[in-house]
């Protein structure tokens, strides 16, 4: 099968497969807070790690949603570990709820102090990132018009990770079961892990 993107044969692919190619792609569960207070709390599947040194971050969201409007009117925002045993708070939070309203309240979460930003952290996830905005980007498409898209950019200050997912000076990927989107309404967890070693290059041998 073959198709230029505008013509997808929609009696054969009645739905869009491009997000069940991209799989599976990790949720960031951003909380933020506004100047004035208000709290938000949502998941982004487009969302990913683009450095390690410094570590970055981003999200990506269709418009102007609360997460990308407050974070860049705060400079900060909180990426949360989505996982198996939080996927029903998980998916409570993407609600349309009413600009503002508290999705932590909504989805029965604990809101948890930062040290280095003012957004809330959800307390029972295993791990947080808190990070200071370095970028937001209006996506634009190839002929130089607005996406409708919205990416945030993000450095991490400081981490957050419950003690008990730390084994052997590790975090515990496959035992925090991370959460991933994999298109359509389908999610996968993380179950198990298995290591792969990098070849060694000619200079390596």
């Amino acid at each position: 099968m073959f198709y230029e993107t505008p013509h997808r044969d929609k009696t054969r692919l009645p739905h869009d497969p491009f997000k069940a190619i991209v799989a599976p792609r990790p949720i960031g569960w951003i909380s933020t807070r506004a100047l004035d207070g208000r709290i938000n709390l949502a998941p982004y599947s487009f969302f990913n790690g683009f450095c390690s040194a410094p570590p970055i971050v981003g999200f990506s969201s269709e418009g102007w949603k609360d997460s990308a409007t407050f974070a860049r009117e705060s400079g900060e925002f909180v990426a949360n570990l989505a996982t198996r045993d939080l996927r029903d708070p998980m998916n409570a939070t993407s609600a349309p709820l009413p600009r503002g309203a508290n999705e932590f309240d909504h989805a029965g979460l604990t809101m948890a102090e930062c040290r280095l930003v003012a957004a809330p952290r959800v307390a029972e996830s295993p791990a947080s990132l808190e990070c200071k905005v370095v970028e937001i980007v209006e996506i634009r498409t190839r002929s130089g018009s607005w996406s409708g898209s919205v990416l945030t950019i993000g450095e991490v200050v400081a981490f957050h990770i419950d003690e008990a997912y730390v084994r052997e000076g590790r975090f515990d990927t496959a035992g925090a079961h991370p959460l991933a989107r994999c298109g359509y309404q389908d999610y996968a967890a993380v179950e198990s892990l298995f290591a792969l070693a990098r070849p060694k290059g000619g200079g390596d041998i």
